[in-house]
């Protein structure tokens, strides 16, 4: 349930209001928008009586909240989420850009890397240290030196880096090491996870499960959000459908189901979704052609020897084509890069 006060409502009356809520069972959480005051009333809301509520002189209306998913949802917060990353912003006009290799594999490589992206234009650096993969047998990262390496590329830099957790015991190591704790497909409904990283503030990017619907993706957000972190952003990376020609089917359509549904930034990773190199660049023009606000791309100097998903990478040289290519596509659709 919302409720929506008149303009420029004074602080003690909204104060007084939110405390008679409460009163009945309910968190209140409020959005102060350029044009509108909201109340998001969140738990039990079936003992408040709308019209009484109404009655409020200060209130406008009061709308219920059919989506199961409140705080992710646009009724509840009408204007965009910005999350602001170390003076860079998702969700703004400015197009983000989260480019590096799937993973972390010496500090020449990572540092090598980070400096071409960034000298690309790129916003981020990403990089894995833990990497869950299919087979037990199959490179699983650097760990925790790989966060080591990953600050050594910050610093040398200037790149807040984007780097994903695999399990709760590690997060408070993670708030301190990285800018940006990317929750990765198969953890988007490892509840337990998402209820600790809702506890902390910093800034999540939940990446979209193998076979989530937009609405499970956006309940899983609402863990994050429900904790009181409030700095969220999703990533749609390929869903798995029969199709078996590309590593899993990128849905675009899913960018515009959020852009719809819900106030969160929302990031497009067309590495992950084609597992081709060669789709990469088209994808991405895509995903900023459909309003996504950033793009996560893996960028490699040696894919042929990656230890890690070098079939879908980029070359810096590629990269730096791929965004000079991306300025006027941006352009047209009210962006920039």
């Amino acid at each position: 349930m919302i409720v929506i006060l008149k303009p420029k409502p004074p602080a003690a009356a909204v104060a007084e209001l939110t405390e008679m809520l409460e009163k009945q069972g309910v968190r209140v959480d409020p959005v102060y928008g350029t044009d509108l005051t909201i109340l998001g009333l969140v738990g039990d809301t079936s003992r408040i009586d709308p019209s009484r509520v109404e009655a409020n002189r200060l209130v406008e209306r009061v709308m219920s909240v059919a989506e199961p998913f409140k705080m992710a949802n646009k009724l509840f917060h009408p204007e965009p989420t910005v999350v602001e990353v170390a003076g860079r912003s998702i969700g703004a006009n400015k197009i983000a850009v989260v480019a590096g290799p799937c993973s972390v594999e010496t500090e020449e490589q990572i540092i090598s890397v980070a400096a071409e992206v960034k000298a690309a234009g790129a916003s981020f650096l990403r990089g894995g240290a833990f990497k869950p993969r299919t087979s037990p047998y199959a490179f699983q990262g650097l760990k925790y030196d790989g966060l080591r390496l990953l600050a050594l590329a910050r610093q040398a830099t200037g790149l807040p880096i984007v780097s994903e957790i695999m399990s709760p015991h590690d997060i408070e190591l993670f708030a301190e090491s990285v800018d940006i704790i990317q929750v990765g497909a198969r953890n988007m409904q490892n509840f337990d996870l998402l209820k600790e990283l809702g506890r902390i503030s910093k800034p999540v990017l939940l990446k979209r499960g193998l076979s989530a619907t937009v609405e499970e993706w956006l309940m899983s957000a609402e863990y994050l959000l429900a904790g009181g972190n409030r700095q969220v952003v999703l990533c749609e990376r390929g869903i798995r459908t029969f199709e078996t020609y590309t590593r899993n089917t990128l849905d675009l359509s899913a960018v515009l189901a959020v852009k719809k549904l819900s106030h969160l930034p929302v990031l497009v990773d067309p590495s992950h979704a084609a597992g081709k190199w060669w789709m990469v660049a088209d994808l991405a023009k895509a995903a900023v052609a459909v309003g996504a606000d950033g793009l996560m791309i893996e960028v490699h100097n040696d894919p042929a020897h990656a230890l890690c998903d070098g079939q879908q990478s980029i070359k810096p040289d590629g990269f730096r084509a791929l965004m000079e290519e991306l300025r006027p596509i941006a352009r047209a659709v009210g962006r920039e890069l």
